[in-house]
């Protein structure tokens, strides 16, 4: 893997790896193969209720780019990955909301991989899969609730505690040495995630719940879903 998909001595210091080129250009290459798959799914079930439909295509792209946006303006950064952001996880969660999992999973797990792309430094491959499109894409289960009273705001719950659960998993799992003396991995990891998850999502529920706020996005959500 070394100087072909990933480089030693990464931004970290300490035996991480960051992507190569190559490597850069493989993960680009898996987003495109999503968008493909998801085209193809779309045309073979072009009569199906749960089609994929350009408009959400659109949707999600565009979901996609303001929460990249949204990620860089970060309001507290903690050392070793993961920060306090303007609303970045809303962005996703929407799409889930507005379309339900299908289309939520999807569009968050390619948006963990283009902030995986952003800042490509991991250890492994599975701590990579951990910490980006599986934590990213557990947003998209915000959709399991789309039908739901409070759906957003329960969705928007459930998801970010998807990726705090497989965020966790990782700290324990790759992270462990990290944890203070006598302290447990897993309250250390536990510990790390919400200090940072925690803070931002309820700046985004007490957003999102706010009356204007609230009245818009459900305006949004009714050109996002009409057909």
């Amino acid at each position: 893997m070394n100087n072909f998909f990933a480089t030693p001595e990464g931004g970290w210091g300490d035996g991480s790896v960051h992507l190569t080129t190559v490597g850069i250009a493989i993960v680009i290459a898996v987003i495109a193969l999503l968008l493909i798959v998801a085209a193809i799914v779309r045309h073979k079930n072009a009569t199906h209720k749960s089609a994929l439909t350009t408009k959400q295509l659109v949707y999600s792209a565009v979901a996609i780019a303001l929460a990249v946006v949204c990620s860089m303006i970060k309001l507290f950064d903690m050392p070793m990955g993961g920060s306090v952001t303007l609303l970045s996880m809303l962005f996703i969660v929407l799409i889930a909301y507005w379309y339900g999992p299908y289309v939520g999973i999807m569009t968050a797990v390619a948006y963990g991989l283009v902030q995986f792309v952003l800042e490509p430094i991991f250890y492994t491959i599975p701590q990579m899969l951990l910490d980006y499109p599986l934590a990213f894409g557990a947003l998209g289960l915000a959709g399991f609730f789309n039908k739901k009273k409070w759906g957003l705001q329960i969705g928007y719950i459930v998801g970010v505690i998807g990726r705090f659960v497989f965020a966790t998993i990782s700290g324990v799992v790759f992270f462990a040495a990290y944890a203070p003396e006598g302290m447990s991995p897993l309250a250390y990891s536990a510990g790390y995630q919400a200090s940072y998850l925690v803070p931002e999502a309820i700046i985004t529920l007490i957003i999102i719940c706010i009356p204007p706020v609230s009245h818009a996005l459900a305006e949004v959500r009714k050109r996002a879903v009409e057909a």
